[in-house]
């Protein structure tokens, strides 16, 4: 099992950026992708942006492309979303979560609150 502790969340103004990292234990060797993924109140969860875990290969979905950047610190088990350009909607509960090559998202973060006001 992997553990993931979820950091950075915060309160901001548009137009401002937040950093949220995501610093995974345990079975980290079990890892093959991390995910930031975020609820917006009364919506489903969605994911934002991965990186798989030992290339660096990245996606980023079309909402956020261009203004968040996902990260993995070198030979760490970090994983950062740097936000930029921040707006309202981008406002949620934002999710770090772990999978295996052969599964789907099973290990989740607590999840950090990222507050953008207009």
């Amino acid at each position: 099992q992997v553990q993931l502790q979820e950091s950075g969340g915060g309160l901001v103004q548009a137009g401002g950026s937040l950093r949220l990292s995501c610093a995974a234990s345990g079975r980290t060797f079990d890892i093959y992708e991390v995910g930031w993924f975020r609820q917006a109140a009364g919506k489903e969860r969605v994911l934002v942006a991965a990186i798989a875990w030992s290339g660096g290969a990245t996606y980023t979905d079309d909402s956020v492309k261009g203004r968040f950047t996902i990260s993995r610190d070198d030979g760490g088990n970090t994983v950062a979303l740097q936000m930029s350009s921040l707006k309202a909607e981008d406002t949620a509960v934002y999710y770090c979560a772990a999978r295996g090559s052969t599964n789907a998202y099973g290990d989740w973060g607590q999840g950090t609150q990222v507050t953008v006001s207009s």
